[in-house]
């Protein structure tokens, strides 16, 4: 019996065979040039893309889904939403975004991910595959921890491979009554990284006077009170940027010159008033993740918002892609609906088609450091056949695939639908 368990545990456990997929018929926007490659066959295997061309030949032994001349995607990316980390807003017990430990700025998100949440089904059935999962600010301000990149897979794990691929800060209202005034935030974030900058050439300054010989400094590892945090570490080395999120100009000239001043990437998320300092930014080489729904402010650091950001942004020369940091609600709501609005909105307002799809692919995960969001030999298998134009709110995803394999796009709304909708 014990050796019947052990099989059986197996064969629940072990991964399954993957099967080779075949789209024919496609629209298929490759993300390589501005116009789609027409009636395209899509080879996939192994979670990669095989090969893509116009009339490809299909192997005998693949399943094959017609795409009818519709336009293939691939998988959308959301660069800044909390699915998986936030439920409902107004309730704090579905809440785990933010960190209440003063003692350190090391808050990792990856440990609450939940896959199950509705909103993250919901964001599948809308054509997102992957999303970069941000905390909101914490007792520790300016810093707020460590996003993380999520695949939005079937099943409860959704955490990407890898970890933490930037360290989050807030600058702005978000943090004044933890911090005190926008001066003071500046200030203890320039004073972390200094300390950090100092820390890093502190133990080679120790050793160089002997073995034995302990140095005044802090020891390494925890926050700030007890040296650097790891992950700061990484943000200074260049391995990781510094993600702040802040919308008014100041703010926003001010995240620039972090470049010059300590030699780190960073990457501006909101940025509302970003269009003000472009040249700025893209001198500094400063992406911006924003969010074109945002055409009325929030707040007073959001006076400047206008729905051409993106267009202004792109013409300029600054890296950009689309999330949903600008906003009170599509923080979590709607992450594909509100992504595919904000994308089309954003052409309508001069942002060219193929700039707007790539906003929500490729750029999405080049500027946190990740590969893929192309549909090319050898890429990752996430793409996504629609019934019409993606960036058209009215259309819906016929068909998700993620790591080459077809995914469930029923959210909980279609299924509750379905159960009421004889209801008499």
């Amino acid at each position: 019996m014990r050796v019947i368990a052990s099989l059986i545990a197996l064969a629940i456990t072990a991964p399954a065979s993957a099967e080779m997929l075949v789209i024919i018929h496609a629209d298929a926007w490759t993300m390589e040039g501005a116009e789609p490659v027409k009636d395209a066959t899509i080879v996939i295997e192994n979670g990669r893309i095989v090969s893509i061309a116009p009339s490809g030949a299909v192997p005998s032994d693949a399943k094959v889904i017609d795409a009818q001349g519709k336009p293939v995607t691939p998988g959308l990316v959301n660069a800044a939403t909390q699915i998986g980390l936030v439920e409902v807003a107004s309730s704090p017990d579905t809440r785990d975004d933010a960190s209440t430990d003063e003692r350190s700025p090391g808050f990792d998100s990856s440990r609450a991910l939940n896959g199950n949440s509705t909103l993250v089904s919901l964001a599948r059935a809308d054509g997102v595959t992957r999303a970069l999962i941000y905390p909101s600010p914490s007792r520790n301000a300016p810093m707020s921890g460590e996003p993380v990149f999520a695949r939005l897979r079937d099943g409860v794990d959704i955490l990407d491979r890898g970890g933490a691929v930037a360290v989050y800060a807030v600058i702005g209202g978000g943090a004044w009554d933890r911090l005190g005034a926008r001066a003071q935030q500046w200030t203890a974030l320039r004073k972390l990284l200094g300390d950090t900058k100092r820390a890093i050439t502190a133990p080679s300054k120790a050793a160089s006077k002997g073995k034995g010989k302990r140095s005044g400094g802090p020891p390494g590892g925890g926050g700030p009170a007890g040296g650097p945090d790891g992950a700061l570490r990484d943000v200074l080395s260049g391995k990781l940027p510094l993600a702040i999120q802040t919308h008014r100009e100041s703010d926003i000239r001010q995240a620039a010159a972090l470049v010059a001043d300590f030699g780190i990437k960073v990457v501006v998320v909101g940025g509302s008033e970003a269009w003000r300092a472009a040249d700025v930014l893209a001198a500094a080489k400063v992406a911006v993740i924003l969010d074109p729904q945002v055409n009325l402010p929030f707040n007073f650091d959001q006076l400047g918002a206008r729905q051409d950001n993106a267009a202004i942004l792109a013409r300029a020369g600054v890296p950009i892609a689309i999330g949903q940091a600008g906003g009170a609600i599509h923080t979590t709501y709607n992450a594909g609906m509100g992504l595919r609005e904000g994308a089309g909105i954003a052409v309508a307002s001069g942002l060219p088609y193929i700039d707007a799809l790539r906003a929500v692919t490729v750029n999405s995960l080049a500027i946190w450091g990740r590969a893929g969001g192309a549909l090319t030999p050898g890429a990752d298998a996430d793409l996504v056949i629609w019934d019409g134009d993606p960036l058209e709110p009215s259309t819906n995803a016929v068909s998700v695939i993620i790591e080459g394999r077809l995914a469930t796009n029923r959210s909980r709304q279609d299924m509750l639908a379905e159960r009421y909708r004889d209801t008499r």
